[in-house]
């Protein structure tokens, strides 16, 4: 957003700058993000895929997960919410979208309940469906329940921000998202201990990005020598940091949430009202949502000859399109390599087949928008 200024304030912030690796700048940016996103703590990392990567290892620091667990994850998802969890020793099980939503529901989700001890959730392109039951049915079964809110800033439902269901949520600030520092990623938590091992495993599995008393308790605990305290490692960890010039973008940035969220909304009312005169589309169900803060926008065909004709007249217009995120999870290569029960997702497989989005961006002028809405 307001791309001039930006540029003209990061030159100045290099001039002007002499440290670079992540400090300040990156505090400042994950102390506003989470005050923004209503949740208590943000730790801030180099992507939206490395907020993935440490949320699962933190995860199984804690023994909130184990090696051999298996987690439930959306059919419709992207890469890296699957690859973690194949690299970390745990067992993803894809769960079929509905086609209204493009989401998992609670009735898709009840008849693995009793196998999955974790469920990673993406809220895809901004929406969800029933996360409210979701979440219950998690809290019964005692599921660690995550949430990857990559497409869905600022989208809320039943009252409640996307991304504040979960035990923890992750964020992806690259150049397509809502908020761009070019790369970049946040994990968003409330719980203390999570934040905590987070930190550590941001950066080499050690403690001195800790609060001051909780690294002295660690050393304390470990008879740490005090020449060796800034070369001491405590659990698993990566090197995941953003830089400066990262957070000083976030910081730039995240002043235009409300008008990006707004503008999103507004788009996206805008195609929905078109597309549910459409009988050649499928209608999207947004009833029980405050705010949709549309990622792009899904163009869902009721068979595939509609789809290669609409796939055309869009191409042929100059605009482009994407498929529905990853579409089908299972149907991806490096997912039949690792996974021997790939599972049956016939509506994530009808949305792969079926389906493709065009971009939503807060600033379509209003002559994209007429071309845009033509070709609905």
């Amino acid at each position: 957003m307001d791309e001039n200024e930006t540029r003209r304030k990061l030159a100045d912030f290099v001039m002007r700058t002499e440290f670079f690796s992540m400090g300040e700048e990156c505090k400042k940016y994950e102390e506003a993000f989470a005050k923004k996103q209503e949740r208590k703590f943000a730790v801030f990392v180099n992507s939206g895929s490395s907020a993935n990567l440490i949320l699962v290892q933190a995860l199984l620091n804690l023994g909130k997960l184990k090696r051999g667990d298996k987690v439930g994850v959306s059919a419709i998802t992207w890469s890296t919410n699957v690859m973690p969890l194949l690299q970390l020793g745990l067992v993803p099980v894809a769960i079929d979208c509905e086609k209204e939503s493009l989401n998992v529901s609670s009735s898709k989700l009840e008849p693995y309940l009793k196998e999955i001890r974790g469920l990673f959730l993406t809220n895809a392109l901004g929406f969800c469906h029933d996360i409210k039951e979701i979440r219950s049915l998690c809290e019964e079964r005692e599921i660690v329940f995550l949430e990857d809110n990559c497409e869905s800033l600022g989208s809320k439902a039943y009252g409640r921000l996307l991304g504040n269901f979960g035990l923890a949520s992750t964020f992806s600030f690259f150049l397509g998202h809502h908020l761009s520092t070019l790369e970049g990623g946040m994990v968003c938590t409330d719980d203390e201990e999570l934040y905590h091992m987070l930190l550590k495993v941001r950066a080499h599995g050690w403690g001195r990005n800790l609060p001051k008393e909780k690294l002295e308790a660690l050393h304390k605990e470990h008879g740490t020598d005090p020449f060796y305290a800034l070369y001491s490692f405590f659990d698993l960890g990566y090197n995941v940091r953003p830089t400066e010039i990262n957070g000083f973008l976030g910081n730039l940035q995240i002043q235009y949430w409300d008008e990006v969220v707004a503008s999103r909304e507004k788009n996206f009312k805008f195609f929905n009202k078109k597309k549910k005169e459409n009988n050649d589309l499928l209608a999207l169900s947004v009833d029980h949502m405050d705010t949709v803060s549309a990622f792009a926008m899904p163009i869902i065909c009721k068979d595939k000859t509609t789809f290669e004709s609409y796939k055309n007249k869009f191409t042929e217009n100059g605009v482009e399109i994407r498929p529905i995120v990853s579409g089908d999870i299972t149907s991806q290569p490096f997912y039949k390599k690792y996974i021997n029960s790939h599972g049956d997702c016939p509506n994530a497989r009808f949305v792969h087949q079926n389906g493709f989005y065009f971009g939503n961006t807060s600033e379509l002028n209003e002559g994209e928008l007429g071309i845009l809405y033509s070709l609905i």
